[in-house]
């Protein structure tokens, strides 16, 4: 590996964790406020996101840029790396393999989510208010509902497991204990934050934000 390479991929790692990481958790509970506090929390959420200074800026400098960056690196590293079974064992290289599969279903399911909400907020097709019956109708469609179950999850499980390595790569958790002790937290968190997630979307599938707004697309 030469010297680009490696910092190539720490960055890559960098980024994952922060911003990438954080914006997950943040998307997660401002989303999850479907669940637990109905379309008005969820409302109340959004505008207050909408409501921040320079947002777009924000979005730009601290969402898209690193997700970009993290998505086509990451894309990169997934056809080119193999797994090194003699070195690291079994149970590691199918989490490594796991990683690589779940960040280019991640990677398809970011893209197609942004199209159907961001993209349309920003031709004038959607409105801020209309986002929950937004994700109302996406839900209701078997198809885009089984793609938003595999997207989430394997986000979950992308960002998790990525933190496991993170840990590892950055020299934060040294030694064989450590490292067991971090893939139980990451796994544990990857459950708490797959549950929460899908009770979102039996949230956005209730008929509260059907009755929210009416979508209407352009052209």
């Amino acid at each position: 590996m030469n010297r680009n390479s490696y910092y190539y991929r720490k960055i890559h790692s960098l980024l994952g964790v922060i911003p990438i990481g954080f914006f997950l958790i943040e998307h997660l509970l401002t989303n999850y406020s479907a669940y637990n506090e109905g379309q008005a929390g969820f409302q109340k959420k959004i505008d207050w996101i909408n409501g921040l200074p320079l947002v777009l800026g924000l979005e730009i400098l601290l969402i898209w840029l690193p997700l970009l960056y993290h998505g086509i690196y990451g894309l990169y590293v997934a056809f080119s790396s193999k797994n090194n079974v003699s070195h690291y064992g079994y149970y590691r290289n199918l989490m490594f393999m796991l990683q690589r599969i779940t960040g280019i279903i991640t990677f398809m399911f970011i893209a197609w989510h942004v199209f159907e909400t961001r993209i349309q907020l920003a031709l004038g097709n959607l409105t801020h208010d209309q986002l929950g019956t937004r994700m109302h109708e996406i839900i209701m469609n078997p198809y885009a509902y089984s793609f938003y179950v595999i997207g989430t999850l394997a986000a979950c499980f992308h960002f998790t497991n990525g933190m496991w390595s993170f840990l590892v790569s950055w020299g934060i958790t040294i030694g064989p204990r450590a490292q067991r002790i971090s893939g139980y937290i990451c796994m544990g968190l990857f459950i708490v934050m797959a549950i929460m997630f899908l009770l979102t979307l039996s949230a956005f599938a209730g008929p509260e934000f059907e009755q929210t707004a009416a979508f209407v697309a352009k052209g």
